[in-house]
C-alpha cells in the first residue's frame, strides 16, 4: 500500500512539473548576424504597404495594435507578446526581421508567404508605429 501510495505520488509531482513547463516559452534565440543586421528600408517610405501586409499576415493574432489580441490569438499555445511594449521595442529590426521571417511554434515562417525581404522589413517598419 505505501508503495502504491508513493507511486501516485510520483505521478501527480510528474504531471504537475510536465503541466508547468508546457506554460513556459523558451527565450527566443536570435543568431548575431541578424541582431545586428541593418534594415535597408527608410522607416518613412511606405508605410502604408507595411500596414496593409501587417494587416494581411499578421493583425490575425497580433491585433490591430499589435496588443497580441487578435481574433486568432486564444488558439495559439505561446505569449504572443506586445508590440507596444518596451521590451518588443528594444529588440534590433534584425532580431524582429529574423523572428517575422523564420518564426517558431505557432509563429509561421513567412518566407514562402513573403518571399521578397523588402516586404518582412516593411512589416518591421509598421510594427516600430504600434509603440507610438
Amino acid at each position: 500500500m505505501k508503495n502504491l501510495k508513493i507511486i501516485m505520488l510520483l505521478g501527480v509531482v510528474s504531471f504537475l512539473l510536465y503541466s508547468f513547463t508546457l506554460t513556459i516559452q523558451e527565450e527566443w534565440i536570435v543568431p548575431d548576424k541578424y541582431k545586428t543586421m541593418q534594415n535597408p528600408i527608410d522607416p518613412g517610405v511606405d508605410k502604408a504597404i507595411g500596414k496593409s501586409l501587417y494587416s494581411k499576415h499578421c493583425k490575425s493574432c497580433h491585433g490591430k495594435e499589435g496588443y497580441g489580441d487578435g481574433p486568432k490569438a486564444d488558439e495559439v499555445d505561446g505569449e504572443i507578446g506586445d508590440f507596444s511594449s518596451e521590451d518588443y521595442q528594444a529588440q534590433t529590426d534584425g532580431a524582429l526581421f529574423y523572428k517575422t521571417t523564420f518564426g517558431r511554434d505557432d509563429m509561421p515562417e513567412y518566407t514562402k508567404k513573403m518571399p521578397d525581404d523588402e516586404d518582412r522589413w516593411l512589416i518591421v517598419n509598421y510594427m516600430r508605429t504600434l509603440a507610438e
